[in-house]
């Protein structure tokens, strides 16, 4: 009974770390992030700029918390925590989307859409290099008329 007790307790063990290096391991965004402007192109002046990017792995999913400033210069928080699987959470302190709905395409990929009030207003594809040192994002917002305007912000990985 004592050994069979101590090996179902050794299998559970066993079971939770795999199930957790690979939930985590795959994720190679993971880490500290810093925009590099001399890499990155802005469709305008008039675009958010996340200066730094942080994605923590917590019990509840991914939390991205990234810091920078407004269209107006303004300092600005955002952040929101998912499972990177589709699924909308809110999105706080964006002045662009109230709700992420992020999608793991694969261990270096991600795409995220972008919702204010229901409607998409960005698309955003995020990519870790393979030497995983610099991570691109790829911003393609819906303008007033429709029409799209491309970003793509380079961080490299602190």
């Amino acid at each position: 009974m004592r050994k069979n007790l101590l090996v179902s307790s050794l299998l559970v063990c066993v079971a939770m770390l795999m199930g957790s290096q690979t939930a985590f391991a795959s994720d190679n965004w993971v880490g500290s992030w810093k925009l590099n402007t001399e890499k990155s192109t802005f469709a305008s002046d008039d675009v958010t700029r996340a200066q730094t990017l942080k994605f923590e792995s917590t019990p509840a999913g991914i939390k991205l918390t990234a810091e920078g400033t407004d269209p107006q210069g303004k300092a600005m928080q955002v952040g929101f925590t998912s499972n990177f699987d589709g699924k909308e959470v809110a999105w706080t302190g964006n002045p662009l989307a109230d709700m992420a709905s992020p999608r793991r395409i694969d261990d270096n990929t991600y795409e995220n859409v972008w919702k204010m009030s229901g409607k998409q207003t960005m698309t955003a594809k995020v990519v870790v290099s393979n030497d995983s040192k610099t991570l691109t994002v790829t911003q393609t917002p819906t303008g007033a008329d429709g029409e799209a305007a491309n970003s793509v912000a380079v961080y490299d990985r602190q």
